[in-house]
């Protein structure tokens, strides 16, 4: 186990782990169901491919801004500054966005459906356990100067 430090969000497990539980959950409804979509090898590979690639471009982006203004991106670490530079310009979450796309592709390349059907539950976990803590914390920890920008830049595109 880890430490939570007391002025954090207080998550309690690292956000990926629900990305990868529900893709693991998505696989063995295939391998339940039989859920084998017939769609090309080479379509899968390019379409899966290409979102991983975003999906990991786009959470490195999120954690070098983190890097860059000295936070941990650990969501049970605490925060010194809310990060507004780079690509939270755009997206309040983009480590989480980067791993729903990443999802996506690995469903995709993997030619599991139920990896498909499955990630909505990922995000809907991660924006309720993970994402609602945080903006809480986030809320109460740098008040009006969060609330403004959560009025200005989307949770997530």
């Amino acid at each position: 186990m880890f430490a939570i430090d007391a002025d954090s969000a207080r998550v309690r497990f690292p956000p990926p782990l629900v990305f990868v539980g529900f893709l693991l959950i998505g696989r063995a409804i295939d391998d339940l169901f039989g859920l084998n979509p017939a769609i090309p090898a080479a379509v899968r590979w390019i379409l899966g491919g290409g979102a991983i690639a975003v999906g990991a471009a786009t959470m490195a982006a999120g954690l070098l801004a983190f890097r860059q203004a000295g936070n941990n991106p650990e969501p049970w670490k605490r925060d010194d500054a809310f990060v507004v530079a780079g690509i939270y310009r755009f997206t309040r979450n983009p480590m989480y966005l980067g791993m729903a796309v990443a999802s996506f592709g690995i469903a995709v390349a993997a030619n599991c459906l139920g990896g498909l059907l499955t990630l909505p539950l990922a995000i809907l976990a991660v924006r309720v356990f993970v994402i609602g803590a945080e903006e809480a914390h986030l809320s109460a920890r740098f008040g009006q100067s969060y609330s403004e920008y959560r009025d200005r830049v989307r949770r997530w595109i």
